[in-house]
């Protein structure tokens, strides 16, 4: 949770619009441990949720889709800064 929060905070104060939300981060486990969720998450003052566990990854195609449709919009973005 720490290197998350450490990224998630660099990527809102360097790379945020001011017209876009906070920055959300998804933290993917290979098994599930209520215990062990329930102590990583106890210090955390912002809040932290847990919103499903799921015993499979999805579809690979599909996973390759988004982040292709996901570059694609950052794409011109990218382009635009460089000098």
């Amino acid at each position: 949770m720490g290197k998350l929060n450490f990224y998630l905070e660099a990527l809102d104060r360097n790379h945020r619009k001011p017209h876009e939300n906070p920055t959300i981060g998804m933290l993917l486990c290979a098994t599930k441990d209520e215990e062990v969720v329930e102590y990583a998450l106890s210090r955390f003052l912002s809040p932290a949720m847990v919103a499903e566990y799921q015993t499979q990854m999805p579809n690979k195609k599909l996973l390759q889709a988004k982040l292709h449709e996901f570059y694609q919009i950052l794409a011109p973005v990218e382009e635009e800064e460089a000098p």
